[in-house]
Protein backbone atom coordinates (compact mmCIF):
# COMPACT_ATOMS: atom_id res chain seq x y z
CA UNK A 1 0.00 0.00 0.00
CA UNK A 2 1.39 3.36 -1.03
CA UNK A 3 1.20 6.81 0.45
CA UNK A 4 0.56 10.36 -0.73
CA UNK A 5 3.41 12.82 -0.19
CA UNK A 6 2.40 16.47 -0.37
CA UNK A 7 5.23 18.84 -1.35
CA UNK A 8 4.53 22.48 -0.43
CA UNK A 9 6.78 24.51 -2.74
CA UNK A 10 7.72 27.87 -1.24
CA UNK A 11 11.40 28.45 -2.09
CA UNK A 12 11.91 26.65 -5.37
CA UNK A 13 9.69 26.48 -8.42
CA UNK A 14 8.08 23.34 -9.76
CA UNK A 15 10.57 23.42 -12.63
CA UNK A 16 13.45 23.28 -10.13
CA UNK A 17 11.89 20.73 -7.76
CA UNK A 18 10.42 18.24 -10.21
CA UNK A 19 13.76 17.04 -11.67
CA UNK A 20 15.10 16.39 -8.16
CA UNK A 21 12.09 14.28 -7.21
CA UNK A 22 12.12 12.47 -10.54
CA UNK A 23 15.78 11.60 -10.10
CA UNK A 24 15.07 10.16 -6.63
CA UNK A 25 12.11 8.16 -7.91
CA UNK A 26 14.13 6.79 -10.83
CA UNK A 27 16.86 5.89 -8.32
CA UNK A 28 14.27 3.80 -6.47
CA UNK A 29 13.65 1.90 -9.71
CA UNK A 30 10.16 3.32 -10.21
CA UNK A 31 8.35 4.10 -13.44
CA UNK A 32 6.81 7.55 -13.04
CA UNK A 33 3.88 9.40 -14.53
CA UNK A 34 3.78 13.18 -14.09
CA UNK A 35 0.15 14.26 -14.38
CA UNK A 36 -0.90 17.83 -15.02
CA UNK A 37 -4.22 19.37 -15.92
CA UNK A 38 -3.60 20.51 -19.48
CA UNK A 39 -1.41 19.63 -22.44
CA UNK A 40 0.25 23.06 -22.92
CA UNK A 41 1.58 23.07 -19.34
CA UNK A 42 2.78 19.46 -19.58
CA UNK A 43 4.45 20.30 -22.88
CA UNK A 44 6.32 23.19 -21.21
CA UNK A 45 7.48 20.87 -18.42
CA UNK A 46 8.64 18.36 -21.04
CA UNK A 47 10.65 21.08 -22.80
CA UNK A 48 12.13 22.24 -19.49
CA UNK A 49 13.28 18.72 -18.61
CA UNK A 50 15.22 18.57 -21.88
CA UNK A 51 17.13 21.71 -20.89
CA UNK A 52 18.75 20.15 -17.82
CA UNK A 53 22.48 19.60 -17.53
CA UNK A 54 23.83 16.69 -19.55
CA UNK A 55 24.98 14.86 -16.42
CA UNK A 56 21.48 15.21 -14.98
CA UNK A 57 19.61 13.79 -17.97
CA UNK A 58 16.15 12.46 -17.09
CA UNK A 59 14.83 9.99 -19.67
CA UNK A 60 11.22 10.93 -20.33
CA UNK A 61 8.52 11.37 -22.92
CA UNK A 62 5.28 13.20 -23.55
CA UNK A 63 2.07 11.17 -23.62
CA UNK A 64 0.85 10.22 -27.06
CA UNK A 65 4.22 9.17 -28.44
CA UNK A 66 4.93 5.81 -30.05
CA UNK A 67 6.96 4.61 -27.07
CA UNK A 68 4.77 5.61 -24.10
CA UNK A 69 4.96 2.11 -22.61
CA UNK A 70 8.77 2.26 -22.58
CA UNK A 71 9.21 5.70 -21.00
CA UNK A 72 10.71 5.66 -17.47
CA UNK A 73 9.01 9.05 -16.96
CA UNK A 74 5.84 9.86 -18.87
CA UNK A 75 4.35 13.36 -18.75
CA UNK A 76 0.58 13.35 -19.20
CA UNK A 77 -2.51 15.50 -18.90
CA UNK A 78 -4.77 12.44 -18.92
CA UNK A 79 -6.26 10.82 -15.83
CA UNK A 80 -6.36 7.28 -17.17
CA UNK A 81 -3.92 4.91 -15.44
CA UNK A 82 -0.71 3.99 -17.23
CA UNK A 83 0.19 0.29 -16.86
CA UNK A 84 3.44 -0.38 -15.06
CA UNK A 85 3.45 2.91 -13.14
CA UNK A 86 5.02 2.80 -9.66
CA UNK A 87 4.89 6.50 -8.83
CA UNK A 88 2.48 9.26 -9.80
CA UNK A 89 3.49 12.91 -9.43
CA UNK A 90 0.72 15.45 -9.82
CA UNK A 91 1.15 19.14 -10.55
CA UNK A 92 -1.15 22.14 -10.84
CA UNK A 93 -3.92 20.47 -8.82
CA UNK A 94 -4.31 17.43 -11.06
CA UNK A 95 -6.74 14.84 -9.81
CA UNK A 96 -5.57 11.82 -7.83
CA UNK A 97 -7.78 9.10 -6.35
CA UNK A 98 -7.49 7.06 -3.17
CA UNK A 99 -7.38 3.96 -5.37
CA UNK A 100 -4.27 5.28 -7.09
CA UNK A 101 -2.58 6.01 -3.75
CA UNK A 102 -3.34 2.48 -2.59
CA UNK A 103 -2.22 0.82 -5.82
CA UNK A 104 1.06 2.69 -6.36
CA UNK A 105 4.31 2.78 -4.42
CA UNK A 106 4.04 6.55 -4.03
CA UNK A 107 1.93 9.51 -5.10
CA UNK A 108 3.59 12.92 -4.93
CA UNK A 109 1.39 16.01 -4.98
CA UNK A 110 3.44 19.12 -5.73
CA UNK A 111 1.77 22.46 -5.14
CA UNK A 112 2.77 26.12 -5.26
CA UNK A 113 2.75 27.48 -1.72
CA UNK A 114 2.60 31.07 -2.99
CA UNK A 115 -0.73 30.44 -4.73
CA UNK A 116 -3.70 30.47 -2.31
CA UNK A 117 -5.86 28.48 -4.76
CA UNK A 118 -3.18 25.78 -5.04
CA UNK A 119 -2.85 25.57 -1.25
CA UNK A 120 -6.63 25.30 -0.87
CA UNK A 121 -6.76 22.56 -3.51
CA UNK A 122 -3.98 20.62 -1.74
CA UNK A 123 -5.89 20.87 1.55
CA UNK A 124 -8.98 19.42 -0.12
CA UNK A 125 -6.88 16.61 -1.60
CA UNK A 126 -5.27 15.87 1.80
CA UNK A 127 -8.67 15.64 3.49
CA UNK A 128 -10.19 13.57 0.71
CA UNK A 129 -7.34 11.07 0.61
CA UNK A 130 -6.86 10.72 4.37
CA UNK A 131 -10.64 10.45 4.92
CA UNK A 132 -10.54 7.58 2.40
CA UNK A 133 -7.94 5.85 4.61
CA UNK A 134 -4.79 6.70 2.67
CA UNK A 135 -1.49 7.34 4.43
CA UNK A 136 -0.17 10.83 3.76
CA UNK A 137 2.82 13.01 4.58
CA UNK A 138 3.14 16.76 4.31
CA UNK A 139 6.59 18.13 3.40
CA UNK A 140 7.62 21.79 3.46
CA UNK A 141 10.76 23.54 2.26
CA UNK A 142 9.99 26.74 4.15
CA UNK A 143 13.06 26.41 6.39
CA UNK A 144 15.35 26.06 3.38
CA UNK A 145 15.42 22.27 3.32
CA UNK A 146 12.69 19.68 3.02
CA UNK A 147 11.14 18.73 6.36
CA UNK A 148 8.24 16.43 7.15
CA UNK A 149 5.68 18.55 8.98
CA UNK A 150 2.71 16.18 9.29
CA UNK A 151 1.88 12.55 8.78
CA UNK A 152 -1.30 10.53 8.84
CA UNK A 153 -1.09 6.76 8.57
CA UNK A 154 -3.79 4.57 7.14
CA UNK A 155 -6.20 3.74 9.93
CA UNK A 156 -4.42 6.05 12.40
CA UNK A 157 -3.00 9.47 13.10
Amino acid sequence: MGAAYFYHLTRRSLEETLPVLLDKALGAGWRIVVRGVDLPRITRLDERLWLGAEDQFLPHGLVGGPHDALQPVLLSHETKPVPGTSCLMTVDGAEVTAEEVTALERVCILFDGTNPDAVARARVQWKSLTDAGCSAQYWSEESGRWEKKAEKTAGGD
